[in-house]
């Protein structure tokens, strides 16, 4: 049995300000708990979703860590298209307009450092 069982990513923001702002109003709820340079939002099933601003994480954060995309894939094709229609409301960036792709129904926003956000009604039935 693996000890290993990741439940917080902790994402690095240049303005943890504007990023709490914008995860609470995405995730209609406020951080769990808040504290200088760092929020912490309660996810389903106690999966964490932590904010940080980047020139205070101990080590130092290398300027370019790689790509990432945050994923919500248990929605109906309903609920992608009123997620959109909300987020287009609230200005966010959107990426990929709701399309058809091999894994489902999806589209892509960004949050204000840039992260993607997938919305997805997934669909591996055709998928070989």
């Amino acid at each position: 049995m693996s000890l290993f069982k990741p439940n917080s990513p902790i994402l690095y923001v240049q303005d943890i300000t504007l990023s709490t702002q914008f995860y609470q109003q995405i995730l209609q709820q406020k951080p769990l708990e808040t504290f200088e340079g760092f929020s912490v939002f309660l996810l389903d099933n106690n999966f964490i979703l932590g904010l940080q601003t980047k020139g205070a994480i101990t080590p130092e954060a290398d300027d370019h860590l790689g790509g990432l995309e945050i994923c919500m894939g248990s929605v109906t094709q309903e609920e992608v298209n009123e997620l959109y229609k909300q987020w287009k409301t609230l200005n966010i960036p959107i990426l990929l307009e709701p399309t058809h792709l091999e894994f489902g129904y999806t589209f892509v926003a960004l949050d204000p450092d840039g992260y993607r956000l997938r919305i997805c009604a997934t669909d591996t039935s055709n998928i070989q």
